[in-house]
Parts: C-alpha cells; structure tokens; sequence
C-alpha cells in the first residue's frame, strides 16, 4: 500500500531551490532511507512530509504532497503532525520525569486517566525498547538518562501519541555505536505497525537498516531503489560515487 505520493515537488526558500520537480512514492510499513551530501535538500524533504517547513516565512512550494489520497495541505497540521511524528538529530526530552515525558502528548490530547497514561507510556516505551532499562525509575529526571536512552525516551514520546508514520533526522548522528544499534533495532522492529523516513549522513546505517533507499543531490531526488540494488549495482554514477565516499 501507498503511504505518501509525491507529485512535481519543487521548494524554495527565498532564491534558493531546494527541492527540483520530485516525483515518488513511499510505501506502507517501510523504512525509505534518505542520503546524500549537505544541501543535497534530504532534510527539506523530510520536513515538507509534516509541513516543518511552513513555520519559515521564506518557504514557497508547488506540486503536492498526498498522504493515502489526501493532499497535506487541506489536512488540519495538528491533526497531520499527530499522524506524522518526528524525532531530531539531537534528543529533547522535557525537564520533567521519564514518566512526564511520555504521558506529555497524551495529556496534550486530553487523555489524564491514571491507568490509560500507564498503559500507554508502558506500551511506548516497550517499543521505543527503554522499558526494561527505566521501569524501576519513571520518576526521575529524563536527564539522567544516557544520550542513546534520551534519544529513545524521545522515540517513545513520539510514539505515545499513535502515529502512522516516523520521520527520523540523523537520529544517531551523536550517539556512540551501542547506542546506535539500539536505535536501528527499534526502527526494525516499529516497520511493523509504523511508516518511516530516515534521513541520514551514516550510508552504512542507511544500507542496514533501509528497505528502500533515495539518493538526493543538490535538490534532485537522483535514484530511489530497493536498498540492496542501490548499494551493489545503482544505475547512475553520481550514486554510485556518493556511497564511495568520493564525494560528499
């Protein structure tokens, strides 16, 4: 099944073009890794999938963005960004408890029954596969947490509030490779029940982790295959160069 559709996409934001006549399509219970070097404008396009980039006062677009059928911008943004959550390269837990942090969307949706918010933050966390290592500790700071537990408190806070899709922006780019291989199993096993969008600079996570994979560059989505074939045989040299590391 279609998740999103992606018609004639072209952003600005002033002078500047940052995305070029995108076409594609991103599929249901998939993880679409999004490469490419600085500017190649892979984070521009994760940010338009939730509609980020409205909050610039520079931002212009044509073409749509559809989500199972439904053109983004006739969908309510709070309702879309409930739909489509998003973690950051850098994680933001709350200055509240582990607890406080998850149940925080769920009270935001008017939900503040005692057992529903332990159930769903229990539930979140599960996922997020934090709960066993904060179960016995809900109500301490979310700061003293780790920096790969952080990033994974935020995943679970994401994920309380029952999205459909997962956009994640170099989510490990400051996380040591423990911590990382945490992280990527989780988006593993989340494919299952959620849609998700991995923009990272780390080609190596992207070909692990990756059921498909699109290569950007300077705003042109350049290549879009199955992972395997993008990381073996793609079909233009200037992907094939960029998973090198001949440039970028």
């Amino acid at each position: 099944m279609v998740k999103f559709e992606i018609h004639d996409l072209n952003i600005w934001f002033d002078s500047t073009h940052a995305l070029k006549q995108v076409n594609m399509e991103i599929q249901s219970n998939e993880i679409l890794s999004v490469i490419g070097p600085s500017n190649s404008g892979k984070t521009t396009f994760l940010r338009t999938l939730n509609r980020l980039n409205d909050l610039n006062t520079s931002f212009k677009m044509t073409g749509a963005v559809e989500l199972e059928r439904e053109d983004i911008k006739r969908i309510d943004v709070e309702v879309l960004r409930r739909k489509i959550g998003m973690v950051f390269a850098l994680p933001l837990p709350l200055p509240l408890s582990i607890f406080e942090n998850v149940a925080y969307g769920i009270r935001m949706h008017g939900e503040n029954k005692k057992k529903v918010l332990e159930d769903k933050v229990e539930e979140a966390l599960q996922q997020a596969y934090l709960w066993e290592e904060v179960k016995d500790r809900l109500d301490e700071s979310a700061f003293k947490l780790s920096g790969g537990q952080q990033q994974r408190l935020c995943i679970a806070r994401t994920l309380a509030v029952g999205p459909e899709v997962i956009l994640f922006d170099e989510p490990c780019s400051g996380l040591d490779p423990i911590s990382t291989a945490k992280v990527e199993d989780a988006m593993i096993k989340l494919k299952q029940k959620y849609t998700i969008v991995l923009v990272t600079n780390n080609v190596k996570q992207a070909a692990r982790v990756g059921d498909r994979t699109a290569f950007f560059l300077s705003g042109e989505l350049i290549e879009l295959d199955k992972t395997d074939k993008i990381f073996t045989t793609p079909q233009d040299k200037r992907t094939d160069g960029y998973i090198r590391g001949k440039f970028g």
